[in-house]
């Protein structure tokens, strides 16, 4: 029997499989429900499925466990530490509005440790590293007592300047952690100035800290009852990491789940040379979508999570909640909306028949046509079509609509909330869509990808294979990845070479962590990164250096034309280096997509399905799994397989490649 590597991808409402074996000749993809609260029971449902087939070598892991932690107030009981005088930054944060014009919003998210559990310490550090007064060891052991007394279960620690000389904190850090078992230091986790971002990091982290170990050995207990003792996690940075990794920095975890997805998606388009896609993901509670420019996806310094910073590299991913499972409802003022809420897996859209009754994305698919009723969704789900006829009625009543006209303004509300996701990972930051491929995966995205591409004026979309669990295979695909940031401030007309040393001393670091866990520091490739801008502004622009020593002058010219692309503008200003940035990279051995032996289809029957342009017209279907390669196929037209549906508008035409992919091409703006 195969050994197989299995990537897998906890949603919102279904976990998603990808199993792999070492020679690349056996395939499976499936999805398993959720667990709610459980995220590893999904996982070990889905080993256990795998096992049946044969062995299993390793896990990689992608999840959503800490941003729903945070999301919803999960994390644990957490005691602050700071400097003298600043125990009120978290409170004081920052003087800008999220929401402008929100008048019902509060200016500010409620601190995330309270006043009472915030403690002082008698300490100074310059910016430079200088000590200005030591730390006061008499006054550890009665701050310690002090914390006990309130019963915390994690300890941030964040003392001012830190992030230049972190002695006090590891001196802190010491002494705390012979009385609690998680302990977050600042410049453990962000060494980086800026005081009330790295003071909210370093509480996130230390929040985590708690859940996150216990997921962790709960996993790795689960898998290695079943022999597997390779087990990995996706991080928000795109690349995957040794669970312990995740385990020491929980934060890296944050934005976890739609990263695998982007992984995939670039590793598949860079082997079909397509140099400029954008990414859309759309499952049963959310989509995300993520932009990828000659090759490389932008990696954030900074997330927001209920109006709190985060700074942790994670890719630019935007994500909306329109998913298969948003529900459709009325505002005070009578206007139709879709989402942000979701019926999620249980009870699920109203054609699920599992106790939904409020209208949905699928339930508005099904009364178009898109999804047949007579094909059980996932073999086991069968859809009924009356039940999304009832949950439609209401609304089309107060609306006076058909039931045709208000399903398909559901759809195209739902689309409308992907194209702004769309224009922020493009248009704000200085490309066009529509010299862009869409690259759809998800359960729910091929079917409303053909629409929002001629939205956005996008001439093609690739479908790939294994479309529904994608993400799951970007869990294969991705590289290990570990980061490394330092606050390291000079002008680039000054000597390079302090620069020099401490990128060397931050890429010995992190080599030695890639080594920890148990990865081939010989495979490794070394990524350099500055965030620089003009003296005097208040934001940085990060900005990749070649390999070899530092060119003051090719770093300028770099900056220059990244300023150009972003604001529109350059100036003869002075330019300064804020931060340093490593990473360590240890490329993927990706599976390739298994090449089909199958030429030709032939349709399978027809359907009536609506288009407004067409109105009810009969549509051509297709099954998935017995298309060959080279097939073109003319709109309208459905392609169904087990969990996903893909959507051929009239006037639009698709063909599949030897590989399964498919290609439609849409017939508005321009080709990528």
């Amino acid at each position: 029997m195969p050994n197989f590597r299995i990537g897998i991808d906890v949603g919102g409402t279904f976990t998603d499989v990808v199993a792999v074996s070492g020679d690349g000749r056996s395939w499976h993809a499936f999805k398993v429900p959720g667990h709610g609260q459980d995220p590893t029971a999904a996982v070990l449902d889905g080993l256990a499925r795998v096992l049946a087939r044969g062995g299993v070598e390793a896990i990689v892991h992608g999840t959503t466990l800490a941003t729903n932690a945070l999301l919803e107030g999960r994390t644990a009981r957490t005691a602050l530490v700071t400097t003298r005088g600043f125990r009120d930054v978290l409170e004081i944060t920052r003087t800008n509005r999220e929401h402008l014009y929100r008048l019902d919003r509060p200016l500010k998210p409620p601190p995330l440790v309270p006043r009472h559990l915030r403690f002082e310490v008698t300490e100074r550090t310059a910016h430079d590293g200088a000590i200005i007064e030591p730390l006061r060891r008499e006054d550890v052991s009665p701050l310690i007592q002090a914390i006990v007394r309130e019963d915390v279960e994690a300890v941030a620690v964040c003392l001012l300047h830190a992030y230049a000389n972190p002695a006090h904190e590891q001196a802190l850090g010491e002494a705390l952690r012979a009385r609690f078992r998680h302990v977050s230091l600042s410049h453990e986790v962000n060494a980086e100035f800026r005081e009330y971002e790295r003071t909210s990091t370093v509480v996130v982290n230390a929040g985590l800290l708690p859940l996150v170990g216990r997921y962790v050995e709960t996993l790795r207990e689960g898998v290695a009852a079943h022999g597997v003792r390779a087990l990995r996690l996706i991080r928000s940075n795109g690349g995957m990491a040794g669970v312990d990794a995740a385990a020491r920095r929980p934060l890296s975890l944050l934005f976890s789940g739609p990263a695998a997805g982007v992984a995939a998606a670039r590793t598949l388009v860079t082997g079909l040379g397509v140099r400029d896609a954008i990414t859309l993901d759309m499952g049963g509670t959310s989509t995300d979508v993520c932009l990828i420019a000659r090759g490389d996806v932008e990696v954030l310094r900074e997330r927001r999570i209920e109006g709190h910073p985060v700074r942790v590299p994670s890719l630019a991913v935007e994500s909306v909640g329109a998913g298969g499972g948003s529900i459709a409802w009325l505002d005070p003022a009578g206007a139709l909306r879709v989402g942000p809420r979701s019926a999620g897996a249980a009870p699920g859209p109203a054609c699920y028949g599992r106790g939904g009754t409020e209208p949905t994305v699928t339930d508005a698919c099904v009364a178009l046509g898109y999804l047949s009723p007579s094909r059980p969704l996932g073999g086991t789900i069968a859809l009924d079509p009356s039940r999304s006829e009832a949950a439609l009625r209401p609304v089309a009543r107060r609306l006076t609509l058909s039931r045709e006209r208000l399903a398909w303004g559901i759809c195209e509300i739902a689309c409308a909330n992907m194209m702004r996701a769309v224009r922020t990972v493009s248009v704000q930051r200085g490309y066009d869509p529509r010299q862009f491929a869409l690259v759809t995966f998800g359960g729910a995205g091929p079917m409303l990808a053909g629409r929002l591409a001629q939205h956005l004026r996008i001439g093609r979309i690739l479908v790939p294979a294994f479309s529904s669990a994608f993400s799951a295979y970007g869990c294969l695909a991705s590289d290990v990845r570990y980061d490394r940031l330092q606050t390291f401030r000079l002008r680039l007309n000054a000597d390079l070479e302090p620069m020099e040393e401490r990128l060397a001393a931050l890429a010995e670091d992190v080599a030695r962590e890639v080594q920890r866990d148990g990865f081939d520091p010989a495979r490794a490739v070394l990524l350099r990164s500055l965030d620089l801008r003009y003296v005097g502004q208040n934001d940085e622009i990060e900005v990749r250096l070649s390999d070899g020593r530092l060119d003051a002058g090719e770093i300028r010219r770099r900056f220059q034309e990244r300023h150009q692309a972003l604001y529109a503008y350059t100036t003869g200003e002075a330019v300064e280096c804020i931060n340093l940035r490593v990473a360590v990279v240890v490329p993927a051995e990706v599976p390739p997509l298994p090449r089909l032996e199958r030429e030709g289809a032939e349709p399978s029957g027809t359907r009536r399905a609506y288009f407004p342009d067409a109105g009810w017209t009969a549509a051509a279907i297709y099954e998935r799994t017995a298309l060959g390669g080279g097939v073109r196929i003319a709109g309208p037209a459905v392609i169904e397989d087990e969990w996903s549906t893909v959507v051929v508008s009239p006037g639009q035409s698709l063909e599949s490649d030897g590989h399964g992919n498919l290609w439609i091409e849409t017939g508005a703006g321009e080709r990528a």
